[in-house]
């Protein structure tokens, strides 16, 4: 049985080609470019381009299960090629800011939401993996200042969140894959415990061995930061998420345990496994 994993570079991606490999699935990894530079030694690697249908059919040929990122570009492209191709299920890392009641004036939620609609209504099979904050976030916020002044700039120090380590998204899209009733199910995966930005700052410190210095800036002076390493559409969605953990305590779950049978990891690991990000 042949798994199609796209985005096989990504932060969860490579975790999910890792989980199949290790469990003996046949696997083709695609790529936008045609080297496998970044792909584990040995993979079949395609190249193809979810906003380039003529590239999909190749990519999906005789293939039975798809691992999917959202990219609304080109969506209904992906449908017709799997339909095409007989995929018999497709499961897709969206976005827990779908199940978030601002959802309808939030640019993020409705473009996975996009995608979601579009494999609804395809004949394909589906499982929806909804996490909310990435715990690699925290590279795209603080990596470069960490590493080059030991130092973190935020406006809401105490502000709570529930980071989610990619490891555990990628564990429950190989079981949902590999195992069976996870067909039309959607997950929503909270991190397994609420911690402020200074707690965060705490675990890293702890994996790099040193000290990180917080300093409390303004509003407009961290959109001016953020911008610096996201795009606009994040940097509203991360400062809108900051102000309300000021005041609401995030939501935590046991939804990795449930699905997968083994504990979520903590941010204290996340931070362990990428504390060469920070060095």
């Amino acid at each position: 049985m042949v798994t199609v994993v796209f985005g096989a570079r990504g932060n969860v991606g490579r975790h999910v080609a890792a989980g199949l490999r290790s469990m003996g699935e046949q696997l083709r990894l695609t790529s936008r470019t045609p080297d496998a530079a970044g792909l584990p030694a040995g993979s079949q690697v395609v190249e193809a381009d979810l906003e380039s249908p003529e590239t999909l059919p190749a990519a999906l040929e005789g293939a039975q299960r798809v691992f999917l990122y959202a990219k609304p570009e080109g969506i209904d492209g992906f449908v017709a090629a799997a339909e095409a191709a007989g995929v018999q299920h497709v499961v897709l890392l969206s976005s827990g800011s779908v199940v978030h009641p601002g959802a309808p004036r939030n640019p993020i939620a409705q473009a996975h939401l996009a995608v979601e609609s579009a494999l609804e209504k395809s004949a394909l099979a589906w499982t929806f993996i909804r996490p909310g904050m990435f715990a690699t976030n925290t590279l795209w916020w603080w990596q470069k200042s960490i590493r080059d002044q030991g130092l973190v700039r935020v406006p809401y120090p105490d502000t709570r969140t529930a980071p989610v380590h990619e490891k555990d998204m990628a564990a429950i899209a190989v079981t949902a894959m590999t195992q069976p009733g996870h067909h039309h199910r959607a997950y929503t995966v909270w991190g397994p415990e609420s911690l402020s930005i200074r707690q965060l700052l705490q675990h890293i410190s702890a994996a790099i061995g040193r000290e990180i210095t917080l300093e409390v800036i303004s509003d407009d002076q961290a959109r001016t930061e953020l911008a610096n390493t996201m795009p606009s559409i994040g940097v509203d969605a991360v400062l809108a998420a900051w102000r309300a953990g000021t005041t609401t305590s995030p939501q935590v779950s046991t939804i990795v345990a449930d699905v997968t049978g083994r504990p979520a990891h903590t941010f204290a690991q996340w931070a362990q496994d990428h504390a060469s990000d920070f060095r």
